[in-house]
């Protein structure tokens, strides 16, 4: 989420917000079966990166040595709930930052366990790359399944696959080989395209940030390495143009009394002033007048940019509406085909009625169908399901109270999101990508 604050001068109106260079921030995603390393992987990073204070070494090292380790557990660097130390699981999604001369990192280390599966899916719903770890013993589990179908179908640009434990199986190059081989077997069946292969020790350090001397038949980039080059400018839609409304800007100022200006974060595409651009669901036309970050004026702006835009012509906008090209435009319906990733307790039965955010808009909506389920081990589709149980992944048709702009999530992975609230509780129900 991004902020935005107004503070007026006599000069200029200064809007301003926090913004990421889109090629110098990397948000990635750590996923795997329990007991993976995922949170001692993240340690490892972090540790030899160098990007932890002396004092938190020395409270990792102490904790280590009350629970009889002759190592440093670093996997207590992310587990900060009381609950997951005394476990020794992570449980709750634990956002970590850290920064190389090359790249800044945000990472997403998420739970392992199959109930803790709609943690994984907040964690991986905003990053560019994901992190799949598989214990070098025990090979592809159900959970390694199911965190690479959720990434498939979050559309992640990018998975490494680290074959972790490496030390646990002597370095074998032969087991390194088979786990690579079934892997690929498996994601044939999904949408993901960008995978690397990875063998480590995150206990030891193997291949995390420096190379590895005890395998040296393998060839390939170091963890961070891949990390710090991977190409992830590509990964946002910079041509179908998107701006959705998120506040309008009108200053109750005499010297600022004509100023009408339009705040948001650009969700696809390039906009520039004197662009022609169509209003939805008006659908009144006009040109951009300015477009201003930080209270300056800039020649052009791009996803994930958040900026205010002013237009030529006064016309009636207000939060959820979306400005785009007149010749590039959204779908725009209240029919929609979503799959979703069931989140709560209380289960998805047909008929229910939910709130619907999309974007910056808000609306009712209703559960038409459950088409089918999926099963994440054989990635199997199961009909005739009458209701959907916290962690399913399933198809529904979804009708909307209110017209949605919207795109195929695997076209747009802004416009083509939305989730589902529960009207009474606000709670969070599910997370949808439209199809």
């Amino acid at each position: 989420m991004w902020e935005i604050s107004i503070r007026i001068t006599k000069k200029s109106i200064k809007v301003k917000m926090s913004i990421q260079e889109s090629n110098q921030l990397l948000r990635f995603t750590t996923a795997g079966s329990v007991d993976d390393g995922k949170s001692t992987l993240i340690g490892r990073l972090l540790y030899d990166s160098k990007s932890i204070f002396e004092d938190q070494i020395a409270a990792v090292k102490a904790s280590s040595e009350k629970k009889g380790f002759d190592y440093v557990d670093l996997s207590l660097l992310t587990d900060g709930l009381k609950s997951e130390r005394e476990q020794g699981i992570t449980i709750d999604v634990a956002y970590r930052y850290f920064a190389t001369p090359k790249r800044k990192f945000i990472i997403a280390d998420t739970p392992g366990h199959i109930q803790y599966t709609r943690n994984m899916v907040t964690g991986a719903s905003t990053a560019n790359l994901a992190i799949i770890l598989v214990d070098a013993r025990k090979g592809l589990l159900e959970q390694t399944h199911r965190h690479s179908f959720i990434a498939s179908l979050l559309r992640i640009p990018h998975v490494v696959v680290c074959i972790n434990k490496m030390d646990l199986v002597d370095y074998s190059q032969g087991v390194y080989d088979r786990i690579v081989e079934d892997y690929k077997a498996f994601a044939s069946k999904l949408q993901v395209r960008d995978v690397h292969f990875v063998p480590i020790s995150a206990l030891k350090g193997d291949n995390v940030v420096e190379r590895s001397k005890n395998m040296t038949w393998y060839e390939g980039p170091t963890l961070l390495y891949l990390l710090e080059s991977v190409h992830i400018a590509s990964d946002y839609n910079h041509v179908d143009c998107r701006f959705p409304v998120q506040m309008v800007i009108r200053p109750h100022t005499l010297e600022y009394q004509d100023f009408r200006g339009y705040a948001g974060r650009i969700e696809g595409g390039i906009f520039k002033p004197g662009d022609e651009v169509k209003i939805l669901p008006s659908g009144f036309t006009s040109r951009v007048k300015d477009i201003s970050l930080n209270g300056e004026s800039i020649q052009e702006a791009h996803a994930p940019m958040s900026v205010v835009m002013t237009l030529e012509d006064d016309i009636d906008i207000s939060r959820g509406d979306m400005i785009v090209r007149p010749n590039n435009q959204p779908q725009t319906g209240q029919d929609l085909e979503v799959m979703v990733s069931w989140m709560n307790q209380r289960p998805l039965i047909p008929r229910t009625k939910y709130i619907v955010r999309h974007t910056t808009k808000e609306c009712q909506a209703m559960v038409k169908d459950i088409q089918y389920k999926v099963n994440v081990n054989t990635l199997h589709r199961e009909e005739g399901i009458d209701r959907i149980e916290m962690n399913d992944i399933c198809r529904i048709s979804l009708r909307t109270a209110q017209p949605l702009f919207f795109d195929s999530y695997a076209k747009n992975r802004q416009t083509g999101a939305l989730i589902l609230i529960d009207p009474n509780t606000n709670e969070t129900m599910g997370a949808g990508m439209v199809i």
